[in-house]
């Protein structure tokens, strides 16, 4: 097990900011950072970072938490893997105690299949280095296609012997199961109980997570066996789903932020090939068509994509329609196709960096006058096929979500094909009345908040539950102000020289948790809501053993469930940024400024409502009681506690206008 000491170092040292930069873009916004959620499909940002607080909020999934459950929640790291990955980043050293038997045992089945395809790449890559059938074979194939040794190390190059169980053998005296070994696809297992390595004889291409972790394989044969398959991929897994990820995602993530561009290439020596030259914003579909959660997965990082073609036409009709998945993501989208004979890997050993960025550069066309380019080569000048070609061209406008890009487009479209825009729109428009596609679907949807509904019956909206809302401030109180020290006004009652009864104002400095705590405790009030209730004791025991209050060495102690609402209550003010109420000239009021006001109002205000409520209850007994003595007792009770009542709610009222 990691030492307490370690854990404590690596919440010191680690950044939030920093280590969510790696997986989402952030922009600033003010104190904070905010950007695309990674939890869900969003197109206006409502993901927030707080570098003060150190903690993290996403607001379209309810998630938040510190750098730790950043981790958990985006890599499915558990709390010792996301503390290792934070070690490793800023170099922390790692002290463990040592780990029993029964917690061997005890690691999940995920984790088990992770260490077994790290192991794979390491075996890959030192066979590839190391043995005479390696270098042979392996080795020389990479350096035929000009890979250095720095670019084979960077990338986990490796090679698959050509013997039927050289791998599998080797794993399993290694102590790996044959079980894990079969499920992450390295080992096929026979009928008759035979296995085999599924690589066998392949240059092998790891395949990376966003945060670096082995998730499966790319084989690449080097005879010319016609009946095996030239590219073979690790078959789908608990850890790796190929429709889920991109190959030269964790080597690019940081280039691509940067550089705010992606290119997209198709195959595992482009990504190499041009990571060498220098351009190191690509990645690759790994010879897969292009996804919607590939897509999101660069949408998280950048908005912009170029796709970069080989000079080969033959397949390109079919890659284009790539492009309307992207332009439905609402990202932009360039094209840049190579000289007739050249792929990206072929044109990239040829030519510098800075004669590939240039080329890059120059001819990189917007996707829609690239589309049509090609279209019109394939109407030659027939009206039939030109026809077609223009309604094609309609279609992948009608993806963009953004009205005021599809109007441009329309105009950029109208002017290429020398056709009226009022025909482009029309076209438009016939679409979306015959939901011919998704797009369509989708803007007659938009269109439909328009128009107007006659005859609809209100809707009845929810009721505020009270007690959960006044319980929700108290907590958001001990964690923002618990520590601090404020000044409280109390109005007591007592007797005058002429025995009337009067109230005196008795002022006291406390800190805002013991206030609360005795407050609650003076009323012999528990919070109703349960996880209310355990925050709030938690957080008291945390103040009765901590003088000041640590937001980050407090999140270390909480689950997931408490720490996504602590992170929700600590980030609601930093959720105003997303609105920005400031240009509209609508201005947020801070808490901070009377903090005593909100403490004393909250307080009184729940102790209210539990009255008024215990008041309705004794009504509705009174209705039921028949026996006079029960009456007369419940009625005086009831006026007891409507004098209580009234005496509150003047208290309210004085604790306003002394704040003001």
């Amino acid at each position: 097990m990691i030492t307490r000491e370690t854990i404590d170092k690596v919440f010191e040292t680690a950044r939030v900011e920093e280590v969510i930069g790696d997986f989402v873009q952030l922009k600033r916004a003010g104190s904070n950072y905010k950007g695309l959620s990674p939890f869900s499909d969003e197109r206006s940002p409502s993901f927030m970072v707080s570098p003060v607080k150190q903690i993290w909020k996403d607001f379209s999934s309810g998630k938040g938490g510190s750098v730790v459950t950043f981790l958990m929640e985006h890599e499915h790291f558990t709390y010792p893997e996301a503390i290792r990955f934070l070690a490793n980043k800023y170099n922390i050293e790692i002290e463990e105690t040592e780990t029993s038997q029964e917690d061997k045992i005890e690691a999940n089945e995920k984790e088990s299949m992770y260490l077994v395809s790290e192991f794979a790449k390491s075996y890959f890559h030192d066979t590839l280095l190391n043995t005479e059938e390696g270098k042979a074979i392996g080795l020389s194939y990479f350096k035929e296609r000009g890979f250095t040794n720095e670019t084979i190390a960077k990338f986990g190059l490796g090679y698959s012997p050509e013997t039927w169980d050289a791998f599998t053998k080797e794993a399993l005296s290694k102590g790996y199961q044959l079980d894990y070994l079969e499920k992450v696809g390295l080992t096929i297992l026979r009928e008759d109980g035979k296995h085999f390595d599924r690589f066998k004889g392949r240059v092998m291409f790891p395949i990376q997570s966003l945060s670096g972790r082995n998730l499966g394989f790319g084989g690449r044969i080097l005879t010319n066996d016609k009946k095996a398959a030239k590219y073979l991929n690790s078959p789908e897994s608990e850890i790796y789903h190929k429709s889920k990820v991109l190959y030269g995602i964790f080597h690019a993530k940081q280039a691509i932020a940067k550089q705010n561009n992606c290119y997209l290439v198709e195959g595992y020596t482009d990504v190499i090939q041009l990571h060498q030259v220098g351009v190191e914003n690509v990645v690759a579909s790994s010879g897969t068509a292009l996804t919607p959660d590939q897509i999101r997965l660069i949408n998280r990082l950048t908005k912009n994509i170029t796709v970069l073609f080989d000079g080969d036409a033959a397949g390109l009709r079919a890659s284009v329609r790539g492009i309307d998945l992207i332009l439905e993501e609402g990202m932009n989208v360039k094209v840049c196709t190579f000289p007739d004979g050249d792929d990206p890997d072929s044109f990239a050993k040829k030519n510098s960096y800075d004669d590939l960025v240039s080329y890059l550069e120059n001819n990189a066309k917007d996707f829609i006058q690239f589309k049509a380019s090609l279209l019109m080569d394939e109407a030659n000048n027939d009206p039939i096929k030109k026809a077609d070609l223009i309604r094609d061209m309609v279609v992948s406008i009608s993806k963009i979500p953004d009205r005021i890009k599809r109007e441009i487009y329309i105009q950029e479209c109208s002017r290429i094909m020398d056709i009226s825009e009022q025909v482009l729109l029309n076209t438009l428009a016939q679409l979306v009345q015959k939901d011919i596609s998704e797009a369509g679907k989708k803007l007659k949807q938009e269109q439909k908040a328009f128009e107007v509904v006659k005859n609809e019956p209100l809707v009845q909206h929810e009721k505020v539950n009270i007690v959960y809302e006044l319980e929700r401030k108290i907590i958001e109180m001990l964690l923002l102000y618990g520590s601090q020290e404020a000044d409280f006004d109390d109005f007591i009652l007592k007797a005058n020289e002429d025995g009337e009864m009067i109230e005196e104002k008795e002022s006291s400095t406390e800190k805002v948790h013991r206030r609360i705590y005795l407050s609650l405790q003076e009323d012999e009030v528990e919070l109703a809501n349960p996880l209310f209730k355990e925050l709030y004791n938690d957080l008291i025991s945390y103040y009765n053993q901590n003088e000041e209050f640590n937001i980050e060495h407090y999140l270390m102690q909480l689950s997931s469930e408490h720490s996504a609402i602590v992170t929700d209550i600590l980030m609601l003010e930093e959720k105003e940024l997303l609105h920005n109420w400031e240009a509209k000239n609508i201005y947020v009021k801070s808490k901070n400024k009377n903090v005593s006001q909100y403490v004393s109002e909250t307080i009184v205000s729940l102790r209210e409502y539990l009255i008024n409520k215990l008041i309705m209850d004794l009504m509705q007994s009174y209705r039921s009681e028949e026996e006079e003595n029960d009456l007369q007792e419940l009625m005086t009770t009831i006026n007891d506690y409507n004098k209580l009542k009234v005496n509150l709610t003047n208290k309210i009222g004085r604790i306003r206008s002394t704040y003001l």
